[in-house]
């Protein structure tokens, strides 16, 4: 597909045709790629910018490919499904802790971040003012997709993992005002406004987020749709409704999707392994198309010049900028050094910075080809070295935690007529639920277990039959008991049948109980 900037045809069916074979064709080899991340630690990232700059002017494909505007439009896209995939995964229970900390982090430890990286690329490489404070700004931002992706193989402590994840899907707000807001006008000289717009923009943002976000829930809970595939397609809905609508109230639209997000993930919404499968998806195909687009606007014979002033920015901003911005954001909190250094130093860049390179840009910014090499050698150079090193730093620093007990696979349907739901249960590998007999649940009143599949062979329970690994339970529960069903039988599968005694919450048993138990 030479010439591709060029050309300037109308699409055909013929061309249709080409299009929808190259494009499977990247996602097949992406997807195959996935392995290979995964067994190496390194993030997926760099494996589809690979696939783009294969394809592009200096490799085999000889794709010539220039529109940053292009780019930057269908980054944005991408990276709304990707915060809306990874604020969907985020649980509350998990993150509340860790809000405060990862807030302070989110702000605080950006406008260190800008500083101390702008100033080093002022008086390091020589760089004007204005574009050491965008190079600064591009780069102060962690990758929601990169962090997302590293901590589902790393298992670190609740704090830790809560506020990596609430800094990744925060942070993006403010940085991309600082760079938008430095691109149209320059250095700010009363840095009060400045401040006082980001943080107007936060709130505006954060409100229709949180409001997207709860209506959302309640019509979900409260509506039974026809079909279950519907409701894949209504959470993803909600959640771009979130960002558009922050994005057209002048307030930040990817911390607005984010937190609707968030929302809806905690909601308790039927038929959720589907949509977190479906979501899962999206975020997948948001992340290949995105970084094989910014792959392809790479020209990597350019880059010789650029990358010596790559790597000394980005050994400032690992050593001395990231972790300065951890120390003085989380000085209020006293958290334990070792958690500190894991902080610091599991600060991914990913394709958020180079996206955001593409605003100078398109913004007609002197020296904006260079700014945006710059920033893709940084981002590739430190994720190379950054990615693989985490899992051994955190065993380093002895943070890292075994993992428990498989958490249980619960499926809600709503039966709207009959005021009941039907839950179906997965008992993972690992679960705490083998070995135990239907009687011994201990359900709450108004809640059931009606059918056993067992190796492909479903029965009737009685009281005494034994649950084992890999069974599929169907549970039909009540209306007004139907969260502490829930709660009951994820008790049991990370605490066993002893889960009441033990101090798991969410029996459906016990004093502190809302439900009588049978």
């Amino acid at each position: 597909m030479p010439g591709l900037a060029r050309r300037e045809q109308p699409l055909t069916v013929h061309h249709l045709n080409q299009l929808l074979l190259v494009c499977s064709l990247v996602l097949l080899v992406a997807v195959a790629a996935v392995r290979i991340s995964s067994r190496s630690g390194l993030p997926s990232l760099l494996v589809y910018l690979g696939i783009g700059i294969a394809m592009g002017q200096d490799g085999v494909g000889n794709v010539h490919f220039n529109n940053a505007e292009l780019t930057q439009v269908i980054g944005y896209a991408a990276l709304v499904v990707i915060l809306a995939e990874g604020g969907l995964g985020t649980k509350w229970k998990e993150i509340e802790p860790a809000l405060p900390a990862a807030t302070s982090l989110a702000l605080v430890g950006i406008a260190v971040s800008v500083g101390v990286t702008a100033t080093a690329a002022h008086y390091l490489i020589g760089l004007e003012w204005r574009q050491a404070l965008i190079i600064g700004a591009v780069v102060s931002s962690t990758d929601a997709a990169a962090v997302f992706s590293v901590l589902r193989k790393v298992p670190l402590p609740a704090r830790v993992t809560g506020i990596l994840e609430a800094e990744s899907g925060f942070n993006d707000a403010p940085v991309v005002i600082l760079v938008v807001a430095f691109c149209t006008a320059g250095p700010v000289e009363h840095w009060y406004v400045l401040l006082g717009e980001i943080t107007l923009e936060l709130a505006i943002g954060a409100a229709i987020g949180l409001a997207v976000g709860w209506l959302g829930s309640w019509g979900l809970r409260h509506v039974a749709l026809p079909a279950s595939g519907l409701y894949p397609i209504a959470v993803m809905a909600i959640a771009v409704t979130a960002y558009a609508a922050g994005a057209l109230a002048q307030g930040s639209g990817f911390l607005a999707v984010y937190l609707a997000a968030m929302m809806l993930g905690n909601a308790k919404l039927p038929h959720w392994p589907a949509t977190r499968g479906f979501a899962d998806g999206l975020g997948w195909i948001a992340q290949i198309g995105m970084f094989v687009l910014l792959g392809l606007l790479v020209t990597p014979h350019e880059m010789g010049d650029d990358i010596v002033p790559a790597l000394v920015i980005g050994l400032v901003l690992t050593m001395v900028a990231r972790p300065l911005s951890v120390v003085v954001s989380l000085l209020p909190f006293r958290i334990p050094w070792q958690e500190q250094t894991l902080l610091s130093w599991a600060g991914l860049r990913g394709a958020v910075p180079i996206i955001l390179a593409t605003i100078p840009m398109v913004n007609g910014i002197a020296e904006s080809r260079r700014i945006f090499n710059i920033v893709f050698v940084l981002v590739v150079a430190y994720t190379l070295i950054q990615g693989p090193t985490l899992p051994w730093l955190a065993r380093t620093l002895r943070l890292g935690e075994s993992e428990g007990p498989a958490d249980l696979g619960i499926e809600s349907a709503p039966l709207e007529r009959l005021r009941g739901h039907l839950l179906s249960v997965a008992i993972p590998e690992g679960s705490r639920m083998h070995g135990v007999e239907v009687a011994e649940l201990r359900m709450p009143s108004g809640a059931a277990v009606t059918l056993v599949v067992r190796d492909g062979t479903s029965f009737v329970p009685l009281p005494t039959t034994v649950l084992r690994r890999g069974d599929e339970l169907l549970v039909v529960a009540t209306d007004p008991v139907r969260d502490a069903a829930e709660r009951r039988l994820r008790a049991v599968g990370q605490g066993g049948k002893l889960a009441s005694w033990l101090g798991l919450p969410g029996n459906g048993t016990g004093p502190h109980s809302r439900h009588s138990g049978q």
